[in-house]
């Protein structure tokens, strides 16, 4: 308990023991702490702040006090006089629309009198301003406004692609589809063939014709091509030559023609056709052992 009071004493302004002191002097009496049942009302002293008024302002001419005071301004839109007040205090647009109108009366009420003392209101070309913020500062600004500008384009480009990988995909799929399609067309074609409801097969004709056409379109694109400048070098250089493949080939005509045939020289039995072969035949075993005797 003495723990907790003197936690509370600290707490307190007062501690317990003066508190004690103080009722034992008679300091203590009912009524020093009034509790108020209700808000003290405002005073608007208007006597009283015209008086500091006077007593702060001083007497200086207008060119070092540039003041101006002017009224609510009408809004220009609605000439009517009766929406002069009609500002809701409320409303935050009306009243910055107000504080907006009055200032621009302002403005156009100090200008020609500053014109008329022949005060200059415009800077010169040769006026130099110190900047409110350093080369440091300003940089760092620069670099970030550079960063989320990079960060925007960034993000541009990344949705640019997506778009382009979903238009690719749709694509895709849609050429995948009319290929299923045409496939599924095809084979019901062939299974009313087989059952003997169809007895045409067009869509192999269009194939057929689609192909045709697709390598006559290749042909016709290599004929238009001809051939490269290394090829038309060394044909101006060591001529066509003529054609290579099939050029043995037997004609109809190679066929029938028999003019140039000799039986004799067919069969080998020409002038001087068996004297090169008596001359080249070796003798056989007999005759040459007969030879080797007659040599001994």
């Amino acid at each position: 308990s003495d723990s907790g009071s003197d936690s509370g004493s600290e707490d307190s302004s007062l501690s317990d023991s003066e508190l004690q002191e103080a009722f034992s002097r008679g300091a203590l009496k009912p009524g020093l702490n009034v509790v108020l049942e209700e808000r003290p009302k405002r005073r608007n002293d208007a006597d009283g702040l015209k008086q500091c008024l006077s007593e702060l302002k001083q007497q200086l001419a207008w060119v070092e006090r540039l003041d101006v005071t002017s009224g609510q301004v009408v809004d220009p839109a609605s000439q009517s006089a009766s929406n002069k007040d009609a500002v809701d205090p409320e409303n935050d647009f009306q009243r910055e629309m107000s504080f907006y109108r009055q200032a621009q009366a302002a403005v156009l009420e100090a200008l020609p009198r500053l014109r008329k003392l022949q005060i200059p209101t415009r800077r010169p070309d040769d006026y130099f301003a110190e900047m409110a913020k350093s080369d440091q500062q300003m940089q760092k600004i620069r670099q970030k406004l550079k960063s989320k500008q990079e960060a925007m384009e960034r993000s541009e480009r990344a949705k640019q692609l997506r778009a382009m990988r979903k238009y690719g995909k749709k694509v895709q799929t849609e050429i995948l589809q009319r290929r299923q399609k045409e496939k599924k067309n095809m084979l019901n074609a062939v299974k009313k063939y087989q059952k003997g409801l169809s007895d045409k097969l067009d869509f192999l004709d269009e194939e057929q014709t689609s192909s045709q056409g697709n390598k006559k379109g290749s042909a016709s694109q290599r004929i238009k091509k001809g051939p490269n400048a290394k090829r038309r070098y060394k044909n101006q250089k060591f001529g066509f030559g003529g054609k290579k493949k099939g050029s043995k080939w037997n004609t109809k005509e190679s066929f029938n023609d028999v003019s140039s045939f000799r039986s004799k020289v067919a069969h080998n039995k020409g002038p001087g056709k068996g004297g090169k072969k008596a001359l080249n035949k070796r003798p056989g075993k007999r005759a040459r052992q007969k030879m080797k005797s007659r040599a001994r």
